[in-house]
């Protein structure tokens, strides 16, 4: 792991309709780390995550990617990002595993450009890294959402991005699965050089794999290592609502 900040987030406050979601985030995530990022419920997690990915605007501070103002930032192909499938996906779709995962190229190749025989490596590859190459051809609507999960997540980094964020991507999945699928983004982060940023309400899992944990409850209470984090967390439990994760 790197002490490149890779994303690196100062003073950075967000209201909707005047009510403060956000309040003086000071926050760093080096190059190549896990970082999970957990709190209550209503405490602004998703809201930081699309702060990050520049689909809400900061009222107060700024955020920086890959040492370069977010403002002035145009290389979003480099972020990958994987969000609850129901809200991301429709898997009535009558369409392939090789399909959904080619999706994640168009902002690679273009839209209505046709896949090269590298591109379709770079599918099969991807599709492989997550352990479902048996599943190539089967429609994605055919699978558990355990297995819709990883799909979404070679769809997210076929065209091999630095970063990959994730909200809440183990929401349906079956606890059994859930420990796999913590496991497949630990490996791709050693495999692959990539960073995690990852919200999460499945603690337990997210600790046996994260490096770093993040306590957001409007503001960061805690960001420290996954063993510092366990001493404190029942200190932080007592200080949020019967919600906490």
């Amino acid at each position: 792991m790197s002490d490149e900040k890779i994303i690196d987030i100062q003073h950075l406050s967000f209201q909707y309709d005047r009510e403060v979601v956000l309040n003086d985030i000071n926050l760093s995530v080096p190059k190549g780390s896990f970082v999970g990022i957990v709190g209550p419920n209503g405490s602004g997690k998703s809201t930081l995550l699309k702060l990050v990915l520049g689909l809400l605007k900061p009222d107060e501070g700024e955020i920086t990617l890959f040492g370069q103002k977010q403002s002035k930032f145009r290389e979003w192909e480099k972020i990958g990002f994987v969000s609850q499938k129901a809200n991301s996906f429709n898997t009535g779709f009558p369409a392939s595993v090789f399909e959904v995962v080619a999706s994640g190229l168009t902002g690679k190749i273009g839209l209505f450009r046709f896949l090269r025989p590298g591109h379709q490596a770079e599918i099969i590859q991807a599709v492989e890294q997550v352990g479902m190459k048996d599943f190539l051809h089967r429609k994605i609507g055919e699978l558990s959402g355990g297995q819709q999960q990883r799909v979404f997540i070679a769809r997210a980094i076929v065209s091999r991005p630095e970063i990959l964020i994730l909200d809440e991507p183990t929401v349906g999945v079956d606890a059994k699965n859930v420990q796999s699928f913590f496991r497949i983004l630990k490996a791709l982060k050693e495999e692959l050089g990539i960073t995690l940023l990852m919200v999460s309400h499945d603690i337990d899992a997210l600790l046996s794999q994260a490096d770093h944990v993040v306590y957001l409850n409007n503001c960061v209470q805690f960001y420290g290592g996954t063993e510092e984090y366990k001493r404190v967390r029942s200190e932080l439990f007592r200080t949020a609502d019967q919600h906490v994760f």
